[in-house]
């Protein structure tokens, strides 16, 4: 049976028009651009002024695209979006905000995403152009196929990592791309079960082409091929053996994550379960705290 559905923040009715914009653009999920700063951080560049301000130019730039996405994203699934519990309190599909400035919205946010990668450099401006092309294509088709929309979602992921080392002028390791992919797929899969459980075929197509049976085979093979490929890539990039220490720490957060999917239904919001648990928010504090050591020191 499907469990009750609570409209995460940013979803409640808007009563005024800004405050319905402010809300559709999704501030909360830009918390993913946060991937950006991946090729500054592990090159241990955090000295560098300038190379800050490309990264940060890039942050924004990636916001913009990404706001731009789900509005252009809103307004097609309006239909779709108000026979749904949470969604149909989205700005579009509840009505708070008009397709038309929706629209209007995006474009503008498109064309600052494209300005400001342009100034960054041909190669920064190619990365947020595939990056558009990506989320517009995963808006009106991938979504909807199995299989195909959780690979696009995780290429979205990588994108942002390789874009941000190109930001900055920055060598990103492959492995650190291939870890990027791996968990986004692992989140996107984890998305779709909890999706399943909750029932939710009929505005999610692409849930047909799953099976809960299916979906837990994936996640498990999936968890621990991130796991192998974190611990290739500790081993290869730095000489240091507190960043290898940090494999059990990816290893315990995957585990708890999908013991989390599987014994309380979480995982549709993934962003929620990491602010919302707490063993994973500790695990993902010492994470980063140990990799930022390991980072300075080599």
């Amino acid at each position: 049976m499907a469990e009750p559905l609570i409209a995460p923040v940013g979803l409640s009715r808007s009563r005024t028009r800004p405050a319905a914009l402010v809300a559709a653009l999704r501030p909360r999920q830009w918390t993913k651009n946060l991937l950006l700063f991946a090729g500054i951080v592990f090159a241990a560049d955090l000295g560098d002024g300038h190379r800050w301000v490309e990264a940060i130019a890039a942050f924004v730039a990636y916001c913009a695209a990404s706001s731009a996405a789900y509005l252009v994203n809103d307004v097609r699934d309006a239909a779709s979006d108000q026979l749904h519990p949470v969604k149909r309190m989205r700005p579009v599909a509840s009505g708070c905000l008009s397709p038309g400035v929706a629209l209007a919205t995006a474009v503008a946010l498109a064309l600052l995403a494209l300005a400001v990668t342009a100034a960054l450099g041909v190669a920064s401006l190619a990365c947020v152009v595939a990056f558009l092309a990506l989320q517009g294509t995963y808006s009106f088709w991938l979504k909807s196929v199995e299989l195909l929309d959780v690979l696009a979602i995780a290429a979205l992921f990588v994108l942002r990592a390789a874009a941000g080392a190109i930001a900055v002028d920055v060598r990103i390791s492959p492995w650190l791309l291939v870890c990027t992919f791996l968990l986004a797929l692992f989140l996107a899969l984890a998305k779709r079960r909890a999706e399943l459980r909750l029932g939710e075929v009929d505005t999610r197509p692409a849930l047909a082409g799953y099976s809960a049976a299916v979906l837990d085979r994936l996640l498990d093979a999936v968890a621990a091929v991130t796991v192998v490929a974190y611990a290739a890539y500790t081993v290869t990039a730095y000489d240091s053996l507190l960043l290898v220490a940090t494999v059990p720490l990816v290893a315990f957060g995957l585990v708890r994550y999908l013991r989390l999917l599987r014994t309380r239904g979480l995982g549709e919001e993934p962003e929620a379960v990491l602010v919302s648990d707490l063993p994973i928010l500790v695990t993902v504090a010492v994470w980063a705290a140990a990799c930022a050591v390991a980072v300075a020191i080599g």
